[in-house]
């Protein structure tokens, strides 16, 4: 699984930070009024984006059902919130254009320190929910708020 993930981050950290395609991707996530008119193709760039987005979750529910030797229809449920705060604590910016694989990593990493660490405490489900939704806000109030200090 390790030989994977950093298979994966070593192609994606290549691919955005020394290709084109990289670049279009940051200048859509960033400004797409901007983009369009640098001649971006927008909707070409959206549609690759949305298949590696396919293809990196097809990986993460073969890994997934890999581990667990099983499968049902409430397997994934909730890992978005994960991956939202992994995002946003490794900082991707919520206006979008900006953010890093390695950051991400590290927003994983602390999410997943999170999540083990409440599941040795035996906190009860709905307040893990509300542990991981005040991470979340915290994160993007800092976001928005160092923003507003550089402007």
């Amino acid at each position: 699984m390790m030989l994977i993930i950093g298979v994966l981050i070593g192609v994606y950290w290549f691919a955005l930070n020394r290709t084109v395609y990289g670049r279009n991707v940051y200048a859509v996530g960033g400004n797409r009024k901007a983009a369009i008119l640098s001649g971006v193709d927008t909707k070409a760039t959206d549609f690759k984006i949305f298949l590696n987005m396919g293809f990196l979750t097809s990986i993460a529910a073969v890994i997934t059902l890999s581990r667990l030797a099983s499968a049902t229809a409430q397997t994934g449920m909730e890992f978005e919130m994960d991956a939202i705060a992994a995002c946003f604590i490794g900082g991707t910016a919520v206006t979008g254009g900006i953010g890093t694989i390695p950051g991400a990593m590290v927003g994983a990493l602390i999410m997943g320190v999170l999540n083990q660490g409440l599941s040795i405490m035996g906190v009860d489900a709905a307040w893990v929910k509300t542990i991981k939704g005040l991470v979340v806000i915290a994160a993007v109030a800092y976001d928005l708020v160092s923003k507003r200090k550089k402007a």
